[in-house]
């Protein structure tokens, strides 16, 4: 079995070491499908943009998912789309945008592919309509270490099928899926952008937000004190009824071609950056037309922008917690952090609805999602993030996994308290830094390949 350059297979927090052994996706397809897996574990690894470490195998290779790319059938009337699972969301946006077509639920980058959406089941700016990503999965193939290519779907080997999504990996190979994607009007976006003075405010404006536009998210100013403390910037938007059917390509015009010797995102730059940001993103208040890339997606723009945080890399953390417990949660975890001295570059709010996610696992769940990131400074950092979860799991909440390189299995548990329902169905070929961090150290009980044929 060759061998691949294993330091590209790593996290996009770059916390944790890369990958020690990395194969194709054809090797491991061969192994699995000639019965020969179980001297060691694998996991598919798509593009790497998990920040932590469940799209690593310290235990054992990754499998680089990045040859199976092509679209395989789209169904221009229906928009039902089959594509490999190596396949990048920016190409099947890029396929299916002359047609009127869009994915369902897109993340914050396009650079994910689809088996890593699907196994992370992600979320976007309109969970409160469309739900997970894995709301929109029509079906899938997944080869398992019996060495059959099982087609799952809700009603076919469903039991698979509900633990592979947002399963992070473990049930197998993800080889392909079909997937429904949403008929639009264009790809541009008619965005709204509203001042909120503090967090009370953005509390008052959500549910009325989500209501009436397809999509919400929140900036907060999270360094912003006093008077201002909590202010911030919602987002909103419907996509426009005249605009372009073009998809541009995601090349990223701007780059950070080096890796800084130190985190160049240390408080005096982030108070300015948060200053110079609400002005400039806050000046207008009138509805405008925007592309859908700076809309969704950002920071695609600027490639390598990881980089940014330094050699020690970055942490992010995730949280949702019930919206009985926000209003007094949201303020305890941004004063956490703002208690250790660590400012985030990244300060994410939004409100998630109702929709359920098929996934047994699926992170979102009705109430408010706050995301924070922070540069590596050892273990100041860990016991901030320690303290985040701790603030979360105290009123219900749940850490995200796939936003993860460090959560104690308690948290994790406290969290997902079906993680057992994974287990039970888990490929014994298949393993994740994560799954063995956390779920490993809490015991057996798990079942095998038989228990989970239907």
């Amino acid at each position: 079995m060759a061998e691949l350059n294993e330091s590209r297979f790593q996290s996009f927090g770059r916390v944790t070491p890369p990958a020690k052994k990395a194969v194709s996706a054809a090797d491991a397809i061969a192994l699995l499908t000639s019965g020969g897996a179980g001297r060691e574990t694998l996991l598919a690894h798509g593009n790497g943009r998990s920040y932590g470490d469940t799209c690593l195998n310290a235990a054992g290779a990754v499998v680089d998912m990045r040859s199976l790319a092509r679209i395989r059938s789209f169904n221009t009337e229906t928009g039902l789309l089959e594509a490999d699972a190596g396949t990048l969301l920016a190409d099947i946006i890029a396929h299916a945008a002359p047609f009127g077509f869009f994915p369902s639920v897109v993340p914050g980058t396009q650079f994910v592919t689809l088996g890593g959406a699907i196994a992370n089941d992600v979320h976007g700016k309109n969970h409160h309509r469309r739900g997970t990503f894995g709301c929109h999965v029509e079906s899938f193939t997944l080869l398992r270490s019996d060495g059959q290519e099982h087609t799952c779907s809700e009603v076919q080997n469903a039991r698979l099928f509900w633990a592979t999504i947002g399963g992070m990996g473990l049930t197998g190979l993800i080889l392909s899926a079909t997937i429904r994607l949403m008929r639009v009007p264009s790809l541009d976006v008619m965005e709204t952008v509203t001042r909120f003075g503090n967090l009370a405010e953005y509390f008052d404006l959500a549910e009325a937000a989500d209501q009436a536009n397809e999509y919400a998210v929140a900036w907060i100013d999270q360094l912003a004190g006093g008077r201002h403390q909590g202010r911030g910037l919602l987002f909103t938007g419907n996509h426009a009824e005249q605009g372009t059917h073009d998809a541009l390509k995601p090349d990223g015009r701007l780059s950070v071609p080096f890796q800084p010797p130190i985190t160049v995102l240390n408080r005096p730059f982030l108070k300015m950056f948060n200053t110079a940001y609400r002005w400039k993103k806050g000046r207008v208040a009138d509805p405008r037309t925007v592309g859908y890339q700076g809309f969704f997606f950002p920071l695609d723009g600027v490639r390598d922008w990881n980089r940014l945080y330094g050699p020690a890399g970055l942490y992010q953390h995730q949280r949702v917690v019930s919206g009985e417990a926000a209003r007094e949660a949201v303020p305890a975890l941004l004063a956490a952090a703002k208690r250790a001295g660590q400012g985030s570059f990244l300060t994410v709010l939004k409100r998630f609805g109702s929709v359920r996610s098929p996934g047994i696992l699926s992170f979102p769940r009705p109430g408010y999602t706050l995301t924070l990131d922070f540069p590596n400074r050892g273990q100041k950092t860990l016991q901030l993030l320690a303290e985040l979860d701790r603030i979360t799991v105290a009123v219900g909440g749940a850490v995200n996994p796939y936003k993860d390189a460090r959560m104690s299995g308690e948290t994790f548990v406290a969290s997902f308290p079906d993680w057992r329902r994974l287990e039970a169905v888990r490929d014994p070929a298949f393993l994740s830094s994560f799954w063995a961090r956390t779920a490993q150290r809490l015991g057996p009980q798990r079942g095998g390949l038989a228990e989970a044929a239907e």
